[in-house]
């Protein structure tokens, strides 16, 4: 599925709802802190992430329950891919090294790398 970037806006809300699993519009406007967002507002944003395929809803009586059918794992798989592609030129060495760089990776998180990188090696050799 090719996914589109969410506008920040967007992105709160399916924050909310990745959070809360499912939820009518008002269990979603109660989730955001003390300045909420009108209901109108959240309505409108909802209708679109159905439109770009993100959300899909179940019609209980006068009311629809929302609820995400993209995963916040897979809109965060491309979103990276996304990030790596613009800034690093594909290369998630060149990220890992920019972060490295400017202090942005403490050797404890680094040594968490390594091992991940290692294991995943590991696999993929058999």
């Amino acid at each position: 599925m090719k996914h589109k970037e969410l506008t920040k806006a967007e992105e709160q809300i399916m924050q909310i709802l990745w959070k809360i699993g499912k939820g009518f519009v008002n269990d979603v406007v109660a989730e955001f802190p003390d300045s909420k967002p009108a209901y109108t507002t959240v309505s409108t944003i909802i209708r679109i992430l159905e439109k770009k395929g993100f959300l899909s809803h179940k019609a209980l009586g006068n009311s629809h329950q929302y609820y995400p059918v993209v995963s916040k794992d897979e809109y965060a798989k491309f979103m990276l891919k996304d990030v790596v592609s613009n800034y690093f030129s594909n290369s998630f060495s060149g990220m890992v090294s920019f972060f490295s760089l400017n202090n942005k990776i403490n050797v404890k998180e680094m040594e968490e790398i390594m091992k991940l990188m290692k294991q995943e090696i590991k696999q993929k050799k058999g």
